[in-house]
């Protein structure tokens, strides 16, 4: 069977299915409601959709505490609803991806019920169980990602159990073989479905130090990282034994080696370690992980050199490998929000789409972006994510982001019938798509014409990239494939900028992507405020 590999430079369309929209009433969204929308998402223009884990839970981490991998939870309908689903994406032409949490599952998993009720039941050594030091402490100083320690004491075992997230969340121990065994069976399960793709989470979280060393401090002026912040305890520590271990990458082998029996079949692994980028392209090669993605773009830091700086740092490691970009999900706050600094402008939120459609790898636009929706300021009493409840006020969690999908003006935005899990912003229904179907210059339509445009153009999905000087806030690439150049030009500021061209550069402007253009007037190029510029060079 050949290989199309649909998803190199692909653009995979995520999907929060608690936000995306509610059919039943009951406030949080639902397989049913992604079917329902699913000619909307093919009218984007994307290749395929990432749905966040829709598996039976308990919701202690909104799904990504997994008690039955092989079943839909309520909440979000049937295992019917989701063949429902894949069969209409599919005839849509869509690819469809579905999130799966190998390295750790629920408190309510059968798996661990049975693993902690004694030290030598059948799955006694299924999860990641250690003796306390003899003054009755946890036998590390490993920290969890949510707050304190990494331990939670098990009485019936007189052990504690590792927990890298919620103490809710224990850690699978992957240096058993059976783990691994049961694990790629869970994943066959839904390959056989029929699905295209895999979004891996936490995927360099599945081995651990087997010794159970402790991890090194972190200077204070070191205390930064992707997805956790500085007061974070967290943060306090070199993360070098309770994740991204070397046996992980014979489990990845593996893994590829099932997927490869799927030959449609795509995985893409979410990285997140000291040196994310250096261990992305270790993870993504023709034997590992079809594409890999980081949070490097996922920061504060929207300038021209810095995303030079770290695409150019992917490049250079990654010699075989196909990378993935994302500068929105639902664990950070909005790209608009984030890079806007107060500039949250239509105009910024169709150049950041382009932005990242532009880069050499796969992209993942997350559900929203395509109408440029800010940070949603939630407010405690309506907070409901755990990780914001403990870092209130300094981290405000991970809801402004999760508000649900604003479809239509009014209270409910026509998300639901019923009260939202999260409240909508007026801000948000404003910008609805409705809002926004009937103005033609809105961000969705740019966004659209935008897809329809690049997908024309070879060198944007599969070309190669080489960064040309610019000066600050001028970010300026060329994307070539098979002889065919692209010169591909950023402003990054709500001003108008200057750029003068490469001696003997004499570039023919590509038209017709709907964004505001540049122009070239005797040698130099002239970028509008929030300004692209695409041109073909001979």
């Amino acid at each position: 069977m050949t290989k199309n590999n649909w998803w190199r430079g692909a653009v995979i369309y995520q999907i929060y299915p608690r936000s995306f929209l509610d059919t039943n009433g009951d406030g949080v969204g639902d397989l049913p409601g992604i079917v329902e929308k699913l000619d909307y998402i093919a009218g984007l223009g994307v290749d395929a959709i990432w749905i966040s884990p829709f598996f039976k839970s308990p919701m202690a981490d909104f799904g990504y505490d997994i008690a039955d991998y092989r079943d839909v939870d309520p909440l979000f309908g049937t295992l019917s609803d989701f063949d429902r689903l894949l069969a209409k994406a599919h005839s849509l032409g869509i690819k469809v991806m579905i999130d799966q949490v190998l390295s750790h599952c629920s408190v309510d998993h059968a798996w661990f019920k049975e693993s902690r009720e004694s030290r030598d039941n059948a799955k006694a050594d299924w999860y990641v169980w250690a003796d306390p030091k003899e003054d009755g402490t946890p036998p590390n100083n490993w920290m969890s990602l949510f707050g304190g320690v990494a331990w939670r004491w098990e009485p019936r075992r007189e052990q504690y159990y590792l927990h890298n997230f919620l103490a809710s969340q224990p850690d699978l121990n992957f240096h058993n073989p059976a783990v691994q065994d049961a694990t790629l069976d869970n994943v066959k399960f839904w390959l056989d479905k029929g699905v295209d793709g895999l979004r891996l989470d936490a995927i360099n979280f599945c081995f651990h130090d087997a010794h159970l060393r402790d991890n090194p401090p972190k200077p204070k002026e070191k205390r930064v990282g992707r997805g956790f912040s500085p007061d974070n305890p967290y943060a306090y520590q070199y993360h070098y034994h309770n994740n991204t271990q070397p046996e992980n990458i014979g489990f990845l082998e593996r893994l590829r080696g099932l997927l490869d029996q799927y030959p449609d079949a795509g995985a893409l692994g979410e990285i997140s370690s000291e040196d994310s980028l250096a261990t992305t392209a270790e993870y993504v090669t023709d034997q590992r992980l079809h594409m890999g993605y980081s949070f490097e773009l996922l920061t504060d830091d929207g300038t021209a050199a810095y995303i030079r700086g770290t695409v150019e740092r992917l490049e250079a490691a990654m010699v075989e490998g196909w990378p993935c970009w994302a500068i929105s999900n639902h664990d950070v706050q909005r790209a608009v929000t984030r890079w806007g600094r107060g500039d949250a402008s239509p105009a910024l939120a169709a150049q950041l789409v382009a932005l990242v459609c532009s880069l050499r790898g796969s992209v993942c636009l997350y559900q929203g972006e395509e109408l440029g929706l800010p940070e949603a300021d939630v407010p405690y009493e309506a907070l409901q994510d755990p990780y914001g409840k403990t870092f209130w006020p300094n981290f405000k969690g991970r809801d402004g982001c999760r508000t649900p999908m604003p479809w239509q003006d009014g209270e409910q935005a026509g998300f639901s019938s019923g009260h939202p899990w999260l409240p909508i912003p007026a801000e948000h229904r404003a910008i609805s798509v409705a809002a926004q179907e009937a103005d033609a210059g809105s961000v969705l339509n740019q966004v659209r014409r935008f897809l329809a445009w690049r997908r024309r153009h070879p060198a944007l999905r599969v070309g190669s990239i080489r960064f040309l000087d610019a000066p600050e806030p001028v970010l300026a690439f060329e994307r070539e494939v098979e002889g065919s150049t692209m010169l591909v030009v950023f402003n990054l500021s709500s001003t108008e900028a200057a750029w003068p061209l490469p001696e003997g550069m004499s570039p023919r402007v590509a038209d017709h992507h709907g964004l505001p253009s540049g122009t070239v007037r005797d040698g130099t190029l002239m970028l509008p405020a929030r300004g692209v510029y695409y041109a073909l060079i001979d």
